[in-house]
């Protein structure tokens, strides 16, 4: 096994841990997932992968492929168990800039164009994330977001053909989880301290 193959794979693999606790609470009822905002999560994977074959990503891209599909799924059961489907104007301006990816990708002939695009509307679906953390740090899991740092990070490494249209995407989701985590452990340091000095000092 070539090493693409092997950290492909790895990706995979991480790729499905990280997501099966979020659909076994779908279909246990506990998690309600936004329609809206995973249908374009789903539009956003599933073009870049598009992209990353289309760019020589070879195997690298699979992992890529497989969070497109598995997307796809929570957005479909999300809307078939009538979760979360209130959509505001925000929501739209993200769905016009998805899709807007693919005519900027046919007319300039250049699917890099296109994978920008989405790597800024999926940073830009991080700001809701970053405003929660620093509010309750606590509300968030750093180990999710470790497992999906580690996954983007064996995505890179499982690329055939590195350029911007491969690299970009996953780099860039990586290095937002990775500063999810760092808002996570600074909030959850700062509470504890806050904690401690409240226990000296209950003033």
């Amino acid at each position: 096994m070539s090493h693409h193959a092997f950290f492909s794979a790895l990706a995979m693999a991480l790729t499905l841990v990280g997501f099966y606790p979020y659909l076994r609470g779908i279909l246990s009822g506990s998690t309600r997932p936004h329609v809206f905002s995973w249908v374009i999560w789903a539009s956003t994977t599933l073009v870049v992968f598009s992209a990353q074959i289309d760019a020589g990503g070879g195997v690298g891209a699979w992992p890529i492929g497989v969070s497109g599909v598995l997307t796809t799924l929570i957005a479909v059961l999300a809307w078939r168990r009538r979760g979360d489907v209130s959509i505001t104007r925000g929501d739209w301006v993200f769905l016009v800039l998805a899709l807007s990816s693919l005519p900027l990708w046919y007319l300039t002939d250049d699917a890099m164009w296109a994978v920008v695009v989405l790597t800024v509307v999926d940073l830009l679906g991080f700001g809701p994330t970053f405003r929660k953390v620093c509010a309750a740090p606590q509300s968030e899991s750093c180990g999710f977001y470790g497992l999906f740092a580690l996954r983007n990070a064996a995505v890179v490494l499982a690329l055939e053909q590195h350029s911007v249209t491969t690299v970009l995407f996953p780099a860039a989701i990586g290095t937002a989880c990775i500063g999810v985590m760092l808002l996570i452990a600074y909030g959850r340091r700062r509470a504890a301290v806050r904690a401690r000095r409240h226990c000296y000092d209950p003033r």
